[in-house]
C-alpha cells in the first residue's frame, strides 16, 4: 500500500477499491488472544515500539495499525505495529518480553472504508465493509487490517476517533 493510502487525510466515506504496494512494518505478533485482552496487548506493544524504533533510527511512515491474520472467533491472531519508510533489518527487543519483528502491510487489491467513532463500533463497521465488498462483486480475503488514524487520548470523545478499515481481495 502506498503511504498516501495509509496516510490519506480524507476518510473513505464509501467503499474504495485500489491496487496497493506492500509497506514495510515493525510488529509485535499476538496469537490466540481473547478479544477483551486486546487493549492490554495494544498498550504494551505501542509503549515499546515507539522508543525502540526511535533508538534504532527507524522512521515511522504513518499511524499505528492492527493486521488480523485469521478470522476472529473467541480469540484472534494479529500483528500490532507501525509502518516504516524502510524495512526493519533485525528484531528489536521492546522490554517486558516483547520483540518487534519485520513484517509488511499487504499489497494487491484492497478495499477500504472509514469508521468514525469508538472502537466498540468496529465490529459493525467491519460487517458493513464485508457486505459492501460482496455486494460490489469482490471476494474478501485475509489478512485485513485497521489503521488508527486518530491517536486515542484519555480525555477525548470516542466519537472523534477515526479508524480506516482495509480488506485484501482475492
Amino acid at each position: 500500500m502506498s503511504e498516501s493510502s495509509i496516510n490519506r487525510s480524507e476518510p473513505f466515506l464509501e467503499l474504495t477499491v485500489f491496487e496497493a504496494t506492500s509497506v514495510p512494518t515493525a510488529v509485535v505478533e499476538v496469537r490466540n488472544v481473547a478479544m477483551e485482552d486486546l487493549p492490554t496487548h495494544f498498550d504494551a506493544a505501542f509503549s515499546g515500539l515507539f522508543p525502540a524504533l526511535a533508538e534504532a533510527e527507524q522512521e515511522i511512515a504513518g499511524p499505528a495499525f492492527a493486521l488480523y491474520t485469521r478470522q476472529p472467533s473467541d480469540t484472534v491472531d494479529l500483528e500490532i505495529g507501525l509502518p516504516l519508510t524502510s524495512g526493519l533489518k533485525q528484531a528489536l527487543p521492546l522490554g517486558e518480553g516483547l520483540i518487534a519483528i519485520p513484517s509488511q502491510l499487504p499489497g494487491g487489491s484492497i478495499a477500504a472504508l472509514t469508521h468514525t467513532g469508538g472502537y466498540d463500533g468496529l465490529g459493525e463497521a467491519w460487517a458493513g465493509l464485508m457486505k459492501a465488498v460482496v455486494d460490489a462483486g469482490h471476494h474478501p480475503d485475509l489478512p485485513f487490517f485497521e489503521v488508527y488514524v486518530t491517536e486515542p487520548k484519555p480525555d477525548m470523545d470516542p466519537a472523534d476517533l477515526r479508524t480506516d478499515l482495509f480488506l485484501t481481495l482475492s
